[in-house]
């Protein structure tokens, strides 16, 4: 997995995360959802290079 994208599928997904628990914490469902969705985006990210890695070696 190369470095800058294993990098940016954590900040997604950290990012992620804390939106999620802002959106639970003040009762808005949207920012809960986006947040729900960039933890999927990052996970998406992190599943491809994986998969790249798998048929490199």
């Amino acid at each position: 997995m190369s470095g800058e994208e294993k990098g940016k599928s954590k900040v997604e997904r950290a990012k992620g995360k804390v939106k999620e628990a802002a959106g639970r914490a003040v009762g808005n469902e949207r920012l809960e959802a986006e947040g729900r969705g960039e933890q999927a985006k990052g996970d998406a990210r992190q599943a491809k290079e994986k998969i790249k890695d798998v048929f490199k070696h």
